[in-house]
């Protein structure tokens, strides 16, 4: 792999993983209600997940999916029914009471962040991972390529995208100064679980 076509493939990564989609609304999110720290294990879990598929797509799973493309119906069925679960999670959460002499606001609904094997295992779900796995290995790697360019690039997206998604986290974070006021936090919440709901429209309809 030249050092042109490593460069195209870290700013794909960079603009891919930056923008809006379910991982990124559900860490902000993440960061409102339970802060940076707590979360980190959802974060990482996002990140080497999404890792472990680029690996796997790249070392012949999608040769394999493109011989059974119902596979794709059922990722695609069974991904809106798991984020329509996580987004009605979010939306029924209530602020908890808050304890004497304290200002509590973690959502009582929502007992804990996602840890890392359910953040993990949501790629597998998660449409847009699918998209951008398939999609940087089929640009940027030939059909032949050898593993070790295969780790390369996988890497690349994991170096790259972990600050692009650590950013959402951070920027949920930093929001919960401004959410303190238990309305706000649920007006906020409900915002975030019709994100998630409206990211379904172009992976249904497309």
């Amino acid at each position: 792999m030249n050092t042109e076509t490593l460069v195209a493939a870290g700013v794909f990564a960079v603009v891919s993983a930056v923008t809006p989609g379910p991982n990124n609304t559900m860490l902000m999110a993440s960061g409102v209600n339970f802060g940076f720290r707590r979360s980190q294990r959802h974060l990482w879990g996002v990140n080497l997940g999404f890792t472990f598929i680029l690996l796997c797509v790249g070392l012949g799973l999608h040769s394999v999916l493109d011989r059974f493309p119902q596979f794709y119906d059922v990722l695609r069925y069974v991904g809106s029914a798991y984020m329509l679960w996580i987004a009605w999670k979010l939306a029924s959460a209530r602020p908890a009471a808050p304890a004497h002499g304290t200002q509590g606001t973690e959502p009582a609904a929502i007992h804990q962040p996602m840890g890392f094997w359910a953040a993990a295992a949501f790629q597998w779900v998660n449409p847009k991972a699918w998209v951008m796995g398939i999609t940087c290995m089929s640009t940027y790697l030939a059909a032949d390529a050898p593993v070790s360019q295969v780790a390369l690039l996988a890497g690349v997206f994991m170096v790259l995208g972990a600050p692009c998604s650590a950013f959402w986290l951070g920027f949920g974070q930093a929001m919960r100064g401004l959410l303190q006021d238990p309305l706000r936090l649920r007006i906020f919440n409900i915002t975030m679980a019709l994100a998630l709901v409206a990211s379904l429209y172009p992976m249904l309809t497309g």
